[in-house]
């Protein structure tokens, strides 16, 4: 009788170190252009006027700007390039989007050498990230923290 061989394990769909440098670019290549088209849509989309977007419900309910408010609107200006007027929309946005920027740059570099990207956040950074929004939160609804508002 002959003993039946065992099939090899089939090879992982996405590996860090396999492929062409091109191919190992697909993912983050096509991330990068799901956001560009998301921004494209908001620059074209001007959430300044009524009708087009829907209004934050926390904001409706209750008059409270959440930590989002004003975001469309700051993603709108950053894109047609009038920067002040997106940090005053939403601060906390604009740093989010350079935070995301520079991630992706590192994470497409890393990509196309083979390497592996990982973004490890312990309970430290994530209590740090939730004390920083929740500050940002309850200042931009504060009579003194009125600039943070959109």
């Amino acid at each position: 009788m002959d003993a039946a061989k065992p099939n090899p394990a089939p090879a992982p769909v996405y590996a860090p170190g396999a492929g062409t440098p091109a191919r190992r670019l697909l993912v983050p290549l096509g991330t990068l252009g799901a956001v560009a088209a998301a921004f494209a849509y908001v620059g074209l989309v001007d959430p300044n006027h009524p009708g087009h977007y829907p209004v934050c419900p926390l904001f409706r309910l209750t008059g409270v700007y959440c930590p989002g408010c004003g975001g469309l609107r700051s993603a709108h200006d950053f894109i047609t390039g009038h920067f002040a007027a997106a940090v005053h929309s939403n601060a906390l946005a604009v740093a989010g989007y350079l935070l995301f920027a520079a991630g992706w740059v590192l994470w497409a570099v890393r990509s196309a050498r083979g390497l592996p990207f990982k973004i490890m956040l312990g309970d430290r950074h994530w209590w740090i990230i939730g004390t920083v929004v929740l500050i940002f939160s309850v200042v931009r609804n504060l009579p003194f923290g009125s600039a943070l508002a959109p």
